[in-house]
This record gives structure tokens, C-alpha cells and sequence, in this order.
């Protein structure tokens, strides 16, 4: 047990669920043995309280960080913004030189709203979408965050949400009266979808989904959803909180030439530094003005700072293009390992934000045993991988080295029967649990 270890049990018992983002609790990764908390981040290097250094092969700031931890250049723009007042009476101009530059990246949009994390800008995006459709059930597609109209859906099947991304969501504390007022459908169920609305017909209001994450996109699921939203009155909303930035810059959607009636950007957009934004056509939009949407903190300035500066970086280097190929390589070189060792993985997702499928028996125990051994040679890994521009080719060839003789091990264990011989503590958590 290190200082890290071990203040994460302190925080166990004085912070709900022992951090602020169930993507970063420790029993994700490596339970007992993760380092929880880091001293210092950069590029894609962490130091953790006891001074030991990883490279980060993982979540990258759950996928926040596309230029590298500490950029030096973002920096320097927030920390000159911060000297000349981060927060004031008036409005910091730059969240309207924000606004243009979004616009000219997404021509088809033509207002902005912003929020500070992923989450309540897809609540902002509900409220306006419900406000312009005066219309209140939801269909959706994929994870879009904490907020009482999403978890709403397990209020009528405790398990509608399984197949979104996170198992085990308990819907306590959201009012019953919202049941049946969110409905999932499965990404390319074209099928499925069209019973769904032919179901609800006459009440869905609003339709949300992400443009594609582990599956591969079907341009044909997205253009039939955007004919039918069109045809029931209802508004579409592209969530991009995590595909945003990492395929092209600004929305993956852009790609297909399907557009929205709403975006919703995050992560990516500030680089770590906390911003989101809601944008959309004008007639949409302009129904958050029949609602009531305000909070002070979305006027803070940093996060306009450090968008304008994060999206000038991305079109100066060409960051999109360059991210996608250092994933194609890196989910080529993991491939060819688990041909060589014939192991039942495959690699899924984005190439920017690959993901590794594991089909052998006990997943779990894979995936922990994996973790558990990269972290002895001194990088944060996990079967999910955010790419991020920091990420040099020395970095991940140095990951893939040890990636291969770490899979040669679990490969031997797998053949002897003797894998669970390999942990040295608990499994890894599958979704949400309540910790002890």
C-alpha cells in the first residue's frame, strides 16, 4: 500500500462512493492496488503521491486530455486569462469568439449555449429539445450522463440501461412520476427503432444518441433516425461529449454529413480545462428562452480560453487524422498479439478510442490481470484506450512490448488452467457497484 492506496481509503469514508466520477474509482481498474490520486500530470505522464512514474495507456482524464496532459500552450492562455479575472460582474468576450469559431466548424448550426461538464449540457439539450417540441417522452441511444430524464428509463425495466454502457444504474432519488418517460433503443436496430416510435406514437419529443463508440457507425441507421425524428415532429440530438474532436475536429457527425438539431460537445473541447456547449439551429435554440436554463459558473472564463486555444491547436497540427492513426496502429499491434497467442480479444470502438472486446471465459479476471501487470512495468492501463496526440510512437511501441509478454503470460495461465492464480487481489468492477 502506497500514499495513494491508502488515501483512497480515507476517502471511501468521508466521500460517497470514494470519488467525484465512477470512471475513476479505483475497483474499475485494480481494486486495492490502483494508484487513486497523481501529484503531477503531463504530456501522458503521471506521477503518483509516492513519486512513481506511469505512462498512461488508459482513459486519458476519461477522455478530456486529446493534446497531452499540462499543455504548455493552452496553459499559458488560461493562466494569462486567470491574471486578468477569471470571473466578473460582466461577461468574459470570448465566449462569443468561442461561439463563431463552433459555428464555422458546424455550418448547419447557428446558436450556442454552454455548461461546464458533458452531463448537464445533455440536460440543457433535453430541456431545450422538450421545450421546442412540447412534447416530454425520450428516446435514446448509448450513455448521456446522470440526469434525472436518463436514469429515468430503469424506473420501468431496472436493466434498460445495461446495454448502454453502464450496467447496475439504480434510478433512487429520480421521481416515479418519470416512468416511461425515457425509452432506449439499440444502436443499428432499425427495426426496433421503428417499433418504438410506431409504440409511443404522437409522444416522443426528443431523440438522443451518440454517432458511434464500440460499434461501428451505419450511415444508413443514422440517416433513417434523422428522416423519422424529422417526420414525428421530434429533435434529434447528436451526443459527441466523447466521440467530439477525436475523428475530425469538432463533431464526428460532420463525417456522414447527417446533421443534428442539437449538438452536444465536452471533454475534448477544453482539453481538461471544465467546458461543454449545446449548439443547434436557430429555431430550436431559441427555445431555451421559454424555459429557464442559468447558471453562474458556466460564465467562467477558463473554459473559453482554453476551447479557442484547444481547437486552434487541433486545426494547426492536424490533430484528428494523426490521433486515428496512432489508434489504427495501436489496435493493429494489440490485434497481431492476440492472434499470436491465439487469444479470443478483439479490438472495437473509434481508432482514436479503441477498446479491447475480450470473448475468452472471465473477462474480468483478464482485464484485471492485465492492469495489474502493465502497472508493474510502469503504465496505467486498461482495456480501453483514449489516444491522445502526447501519445508518441516510442510510447506505444515501449506499451506494446510489454503488452505482448503480459498477454503471453495470461496466455500460458489460460492454457494450464491456473489464471486466477495470477491475481493478487480482487477483480475489477463490470459496472456500478455500491462499495463497502
Amino acid at each position: 500500500m502506497g500514499k495513494s492506496q491508502e488515501l483512497y481509503k480515507e476517502a471511501k469514508q468521508i466521500i460517497p462512493g470514494g470519488t467525484q466520477l465512477l470512471s475513476k474509482r479505483s475497483e474499475m481498474f485494480l481494486p486495492e492496488k490502483w494508484p487513486s490520486y497523481y501529484k503531477k500530470a503531463k504530456g501522458v505522464q503521471i506521477w503518483d503521491l509516492d513519486d512513481k512514474h506511469y505512462y498512461d495507456m488508459s482513459i486519458m482524464g476519461v477522455g478530456a486530455c486529446v493534446l497531452g496532459y499540462a499543455n504548455d500552450e493552452i496553459n499559458k492562455a488560461v493562466i494569462a486569462a486567470i491574471s486578468d479575472g477569471n470571473m466578473a460582474t460582466l461577461n468574459c468576450y470570448e465566449e462569443i469568439q468561442l461561439a463563431q469559431k463552433l459555428i464555422e466548424l458546424h455550418p448547419w448550426a447557428q446558436m450556442v449555449r454552454y455548461a461546464k461538464t458533458g452531463g448537464e449540457a445533455c440536460m440543457i439539450a433535453v430541456r431545450i429539445a422538450r421545450a421546442f417540441s412540447k412534447k416530454d417522452k425520450v428516446v435514446f441511444c448509448g450513455y448521456h450522463g446522470w440526469g434525472d430524464w436518463y436514469l429515468a428509463s430503469n424506473l420501468a425495466d431496472d436493466k434498460n440501461l445495461d446495454g448502454q454502457l453502464l450496467p447496475g444504474l439504480e434510478p433512487r432519488g429520480v421521481p416515479a412520476g418519470l416512468t416511461n418517460s425515457a425509452i432506449p433503443f439499440m444502436y443499428g436496430d432499425m427495426e426496433g427503432f421503428k417499433h418504438l416510435v410506431e409504440k409511443n406514437k404522437g409522444e416522443i419529443g426528443v431523440v438522443i444518441m451518440e454517432v458511434g463508440r464500440h460499434q461501428k457507425v451505419s450511415l444508413n441507421f443514422l440517416k433513417e433516425v434523422r428522416k423519422i425524428s424529422q417526420t414525428i415532429g421530434a429533435v434529434l440530438i447528436f451526443d459527441e461529449v466523447s466521440s467530439g474532436f477525436r475523428v475530425r475536429t469538432g463533431g464526428m457527425h460532420m463525417l456522414y454529413g447527417i446533421n443534428p438539431d442539437i449538438l452536444v460537445l465536452g471533454k475534448a473541447l477544453g482539453n481538461g480545462y471544465p467546458i461543454s456547449c449545446v449548439m443547434g439551429t436557430r429555431d430550436v435554440m431559441q427555445a431555451a428562452q421559454t424555459t429557464f436554463i442559468s447558471s453562474t459558473y458556466w460564465t467562467e472564463r477558463t473554459g473559453f480560453v482554453a476551447a479557442l486555444e484547444t481547437i486552434k491547436i487541433f486545426e494547426r497540427d492536424n490533430v484528428a487524422k494523426k490521433i486515428v492513426e496512432t489508434g489504427e496502429y495501436l489496435s493493429d499491434g494489440l490485434r497481431n498479439i492476440f492472434k499470436k497467442y491465439s487469444l479470443k480479444i478483439d479490438m472495437v470502438g473509434i481508432p482514436s478510442m479503441p477498446t479491447m472486446a475480450i470473448k475468452e471465459e472471465q473477462p474480468l479476471v483478464i482485464k484485471t490481470i492485465f492492469t495489474q501487470e502493465m502497472l508493474k512495468e510502469g503504465f496505467l492501463a486498461t482495456t480501453a484506450i483514449y489516444v491522445s496526440y502526447a501519445h508518441t510512437r516510442e510510447i506505444v511501441d515501449q506499451y506494446l512490448a510489454v503488452a505482448n509478454k503480459v498477454f503471453g503470460r495470461i496466455s500460458e495461465a489460460l492454457k494450464a488452467g491456473v489464471l486466477e492464480k495470477m491475481l493478487e487481489g480482487p477483480v475489477c468492477h463490470a459496472g456500478f457497484k455500491r462499495l463497502a
